[in-house]
C-alpha cells in the first residue's frame, strides 16, 4: 500500500484533518486555563485548586489514552478520533451551564475522557500513513493546529469573557469546535495500513511492556512528562500575575498574551524539517536551551521584556514536542500507537502534576517559584537527551537510515 506523500490530493486532505483535529482538542482543552483567576475569586479557591480545571482534564486524558491506542485497533484510528472530537465538543457546550465549581470539575474530567482519541491516535496515523520522508512535516502540521488551537481557545476565552461572561466564551467555542469536527469527519483519509484487531488488553499490555523495557525510548518519552510540565506552569500562572499589581489586566488583555502561541506554530513545522536535516538530538539540545532563555526573561519587571521571554519560551517548547514526537514515531517500528499513548501519558501527567504543583510555588514564592521550577523540569530533560542519543547512535551503525 502506498503512503501519503506530498504533493498529493490525500496528503492536503489529511492535512487539514490534522489541522483540525489538533485545532479542535486544544481549544477545549486549555479553555478554562486564561480563566483560573476569574475561577479563583468568582468560587472562592485557591489557585492550585482552581488549576485542576486544566489539571484534571490532561490528567484523565493521559490515562486514557492507553486505552484509545487498544480501541483503534479494534475500531480503526478515523472511527475513534471521529467520536472522541464530536463527543469532546457536546461536552465543552455542556460545561458551560454547570451550576457550580464542583460539577466544572466533574465534566472537565469527562471532558479530558473523551479528548483522548486525537492525540493519542495523531501521532500514530502520520507515523503509519505518510511516507517517511515527511513525517516530519505532517507531525508539524497536526502540532501547529494544537498550537493555533491552544490559542485561539485562550484568547477567545478571555475575549468573549471580558464581552458577556465565561459561560458564554465555552459555549460558543463548543460550538465552533462542533463545526470543526464535522469537517475533520469529511476530510480525514481512511487509514490503509492497519489490520483491525479484537480488542485484548492482556495482549495491550505486552505492547507497552515492549516499550517499556525500551530504556532509550522511555528517556524521550520522559521527556514528555518534563516539556510539558514546564509549559503548562509557565502558563498556569501568568494570569495571576498579569492581574495582580502592578499590571491589573483586564481578562481580554490577558487572553492577547496567548498570540506568542503562533511563534510555536512556527517553530513546530520549521524545527521539524531542521531535524531530519541536522539529527533530532541537536536539534532538541538547542530548543531546551531557547525554552529556558525565554524563561529566564520572565523575570524582568518590564511587560515587554516579560512578552519577548514567553515569545522565546513558546517558540522552544513547541519545537521541542514537535521534535520528540517525530523522534519517537520514528524510533518505533512496532506498536507505533501504544508508543505515542505513552508518551503522551507523560506528556499530560506533566501538564496535570507539574501544573498543580505550580500553584503551591506561585502561593509560597511568587513568580521567581515558579520560574525556577520550570527551569529544573527542563535542566532535567538535557540527560535524558544525551543518553538516548548515545544509545541511538549505537543502533545507527547497524542501520544507515536511523537518524539520532
Amino acid at each position: 500500500m502506498k503512503y501519503i506523500q506530498i504533493g498529493s490530493k490525500q496528503f492536503f486532505k489529511a492535512s487539514i484533518a490534522l489541522f483540525f483535529g489538533g485545532f479542535v482538542t486544544f481549544s477545549i482543552l486549555y479553555t478554562t486555563q486564561p480563566l483560573l483567576p476569574i475561577f479563583s475569586n468568582e468560587f472562592s479557591v485557591s489557585p492550585s485548586i482552581t488549576s485542576l480545571s486544566v489539571s484534571l482534564s490532561t490528567g484523565f486524558l493521559s490515562i486514557m489514552m492507553l486505552f484509545a491506542a487498544s480501541l483503534s485497533d479494534r475500531f480503526g484510528k478515523k472511527q475513534i478520533m471521529n467520536i472522541s472530537m464530536f463527543f469532546t465538543s457536546a461536552i465543552s457546550i455542556i460545561i458551560a451551564f454547570v451550576p457550580n465549581f464542583e460539577s466544572l470539575l466533574i465534566f472537565r474530567a469527562i471532558l479530558g475522557i473523551t479528548a483522548a482519541g486525537i492525540p493519542s491516535l495523531a501521532m500514530a496515523y502520520v507515523a503509519e500513513e505518510f511516507h517517511p520522508n515527511t513525517i516530519g512535516t505532517a507531525m508539524g502540521i497536526y502540532i501547529s493546529g494544537t498550537t493555533i488551537g491552544g490559542l485561539a481557545g485562550r484568547i477567545s476565552a478571555g475575549i468573549l469573557t471580558d464581552l458577556f461572561t465565561w459561560r458564554i466564551a465555552l459555549f460558543i467555542i463548543g460550538m465552533i469546535a462542533l463545526i470543526l469536527s464535522v469537517g475533520f469527519s469529511l476530510l480525514m483519509p481512511k487509514p490503509k495500513r492497519v489490520v483491525k484487531t479484537s480488542i485484548n488488553f492482556k495482549t495491550a499490555f505486552q505492547t507497552y511492556q515492549v516499550h517499556l523495557s525500551n530504556k532509550p525510548l522511555m528517556a524521550l518519552i520522559i521527556l514528555g512528562f518534563l516539556f510539558m510540565g514546564g509549559f503548562v506552569t509557565l502558563f498556569n500562572y501568568i494570569g495571576f500575575l498579569f492581574v495582580s499589581p502592578p499590571y491589573s489586566y483586564r481578562q481580554s488583555v490577558i487572553g492577547l498574551i496567548f498570540l506568542v502561541y503562533l511563534f510555536g506554530s512556527f517553530s513546530s513545522v520549521y524545527m521539524g524539517k531542521k531535524a531530519s536535516i541536522y539529527g533530532y538530538a541537536k536539534v532538541l539540545t538547542v530548543n531546551v536551551l531557547i525554552t529556558m532563555t525565554g524563561a529566564i526573561l520572565t523575570l524582568f519587571s518590564s511587560i515587554w521584556l516579560i512578552i519577548i521571554g514567553l515569545s522565546i519560551f513558546t517558540f522552544g517548547f513547541f519545537a521541542c514536542h514537535s521534535v520528540t514526537s517525530s523522534w519517537i514515531g520514528e524510533f518505533s517500528k512496532v506498536y507505533k500507537a501504544q508508543s505515542s499513548s505513552l508518551y503522551l501519558l507523560f506528556y499530560y501527567l506533566g501538564s496535570s502534576i507539574a501544573g498543580t504543583l505550580g500553584g503551591i510555588l506561585w502561593s509560597n514564592f511568587g513568580w521567581i517559584g515558579v520560574t525556577l521550577f520550570v527551569q529544573v523540569l527542563f535542566i532535567i530533560s538535557l540527560p535524558f537527551i544525551l543518553y538516548s542519543q548515545r544509545s541511538f547512535m549505537q543502533k545507527a551503525r547497524t542501520n544507515s537510515g536511523f537518524k539520532s
